[in-house]
């Protein structure tokens, strides 16, 4: 952390990992929408409160800023996730397809 403070890279620093989280956050959506459809929202809203919680537990701005990248990025993923089902609606995005009942892959034996 000394480094960075020393050679004025904190910007640089939130920057990038800003860019990194917002990364993460896209397969993140669609993998969720995926497997799960939007009923997996709360998650979204429950890993942005928590991201909201930690910008209070760090006096350090980088750290406290990255919480806050989180948490919003996170919230931001609810609203992604209603998109993503439109996309997939849409046919941009592959639909899954429901497992078949029965035995073993899908046939009556």
């Amino acid at each position: 952390m000394d480094f960075i403070t020393a050679y004025n890279l904190t910007g640089l620093v939130i920057g990038l990992s800003t860019f990194l989280i917002i990364g993460l956050f896209h397969p993140m959506v669609v993998k969720g929408e995926y497997y799960f459809g939007v009923k997996c929202w709360w998650v979204f809203l429950l890993m942005g409160i928590a991201g909201i919680a930690g910008t209070f537990m760090f006096r350090n701005v980088l750290a406290s800023s990255l919480c806050g990248v989180f948490a919003f990025s996170s919230l931001w993923g609810i609203s992604e996730l209603f998109q993503q089902r439109r996309r997939v609606e849409k046919g941009w995005f592959p639909k899954r397809e429901k497992k078949k009942e029965g035995g073993c892959h899908g046939t009556n034996h």
